[in-house]
């Protein structure tokens, strides 16, 4: 086989839904505000006991049946999560249990924000090697167990959630490859640092740099794809702020793409944001079978990673 494709997606968000009008009463915020910067309108909230691996095993589980793939099935598995608790086990073999899977490698990568888009590009890389035949690539995350509710710059951004696809080898490749780094400089610019931890950033300058710096790197995705950017039938970017997302599309030139803009009703779910969209996107038929998708995650480390796959 020379490369992979994409044959299924799946999601999985919380039931709690919480509003912008909630979070007023929480905190000194108002729903203009929290509009008119980051267009968020609602996010979804995990339960106590919705862990990151449960949510991460029900997105699986969908994307498997839409596959019509069993858990036996698979054997490269991977897990893109900045939160969680323990240490080890790790959230993949956690999965892996939970899904009655056999023997996958099963690993857990963490670049929060982008780490969906690195875990689909190990997957793919895997594939082509001859490590694996058939992979499943999850985004998980809990990101309201690190979150200071009394902080309304950051707490207004937050939901749980995961989502999932499944790659299988492919005499034609249909994810492209990667292009992907980070900023060492701006490390600290997006974090979850101590014990338990918390959720901080430095807001402008990931602002400042995502509007500058993104569009030529997406321009670099596309071009190593073969893909002009006016032929991309769907743009699915990390789901941090729209003030980022609708720029960076238009300043792209995806003038045909539909732009995914999952962040007004879920707000940022990290590593889990790329995943959902794109579920949510392929369930409604908004975008053609066939179609070529940048897919482009970026965030804390400061780390980013793109690709551009066919949609399923």
């Amino acid at each position: 086989m020379t490369g992979s494709r994409v044959v299924a997606v799946g999601h999985y968000q919380p039931e709690r839904v919480l509003t912008n009008a909630e979070l007023a009463t929480m905190v000194d915020t108002s729903d203009e505000w929290i509009r008119s910067r980051v267009g968020i309108e609602t996010r979804r909230i995990a339960a106590e006991d919705e862990t990151v691996d449960a949510m991460a095993a029900q997105a699986a589980a969908k994307a498997l049946a839409n596959a019509g793939l069993a858990p036996t099935d698979i054997d490269y598995l991977v897990v893109a999560t900045c939160t969680a608790i323990d240490r080890s086990p790790n959230m993949a073999a956690r999965v892996a249990a939970r899904l009655g899977m056999t023997t996958p490698a099963a690993i857990d990568v963490n670049t929060a924000c982008s780490g969906f888009t690195h875990g689909l590009a190990t997957a793919d890389h895997a594939i082509r090697a001859g490590a694996a035949t058939r992979a499943l690539v999850i985004g998980a995350e809990k990101l309201t167990d690190f979150t200071d509710w009394t902080d309304r710059s950051t707490c207004v951004l937050v939901g749980d959630g995961a989502g999932a696809v499944v790659l299988v080898a492919a005499d034609e490749p249909e994810v492209g490859p990667v292009t992907w780094g980070s900023v060492p400089e701006m490390s600290n610019a997006v974090r979850i640092e101590g014990r338990p931890g918390t959720f901080g950033q430095e807001g402008q300058a990931v602002f400042r740099w995502a509007t500058t710096e993104l569009p030529r790197i997406a321009r670099q995705v596309c071009e190593r794809s073969g893909v002009a950017p006016e032929d991309l039938g769907g743009v699915v970017l990390h789901q941090a702020n729209l003030r980022i997302i609708e720029p960076l599309a238009a300043r792209l030139g995806a003038v045909n793409a539909v732009v995914a803009r999952d962040v007004v009703e879920s707000g940022n779910t990290s590593a889990a944001s790329i995943p959902i969209a794109l579920s949510k996107l392929v369930e409604r038929r908004e975008i053609a079978a066939g179609a070529p998708v940048l897919l482009f995650g970026f965030g804390g480390g400061l780390s980013y990673a793109g690709l551009v796959i066919r949609c399923p």
